[in-house]
């Protein structure tokens, strides 16, 4: 719920600050940079109290952003399955394009010497 909240902020903030296309004419209107973070600053004071005034509200959007995200894990999952059956090569093709590296030497090459402990100091 918070990151919906902080990600609407500066996506509204960004929307504010882009240039404005078309043949309307710019607003006069003089805000300072000390004036907008002022306001800023005070919006987000705002949001950090929300959930204290409305706890209900913060308790069903945080159950709400957990079921928004499971769907979207589920969704992923599904578009993951799909696009590798449809474009993900088959096994018997993989092998028979795509050399095997050679064997590599075994990794267990230690000694029983190697692998006592160090000596300490009694």
């Amino acid at each position: 719920m918070w990151f919906l909240l902080k990600s609407a902020f500066w996506l509204g903030l960004v929307l504010v600050l882009l240039p404005i296309g078309g043949t309307q004419p710019a607003p006069k209107v003089q805000v300072s940079a000390f004036d907008a973070m002022s306001a800023a600053k005070a919006a987000v004071s705002d949001m950090n109290k929300f959930c204290e005034r409305q706890p209900d509200a913060c308790v069903i959007g945080g159950q709400t952003a957990v079921a928004l995200g499971q769907r979207a894990q589920v969704g992923a999952k599904m578009l993951y399955e799909f696009l590798n059956e449809q474009l993900g090569p088959s096994e018997a093709s993989v092998t028979s394009t795509i050399p095997m590296p050679p064997a590599k030497a075994s990794h267990h090459t230690l000694t029983p010497a190697d692998l006592a402990p160090a000596w300490r100091k009694p």
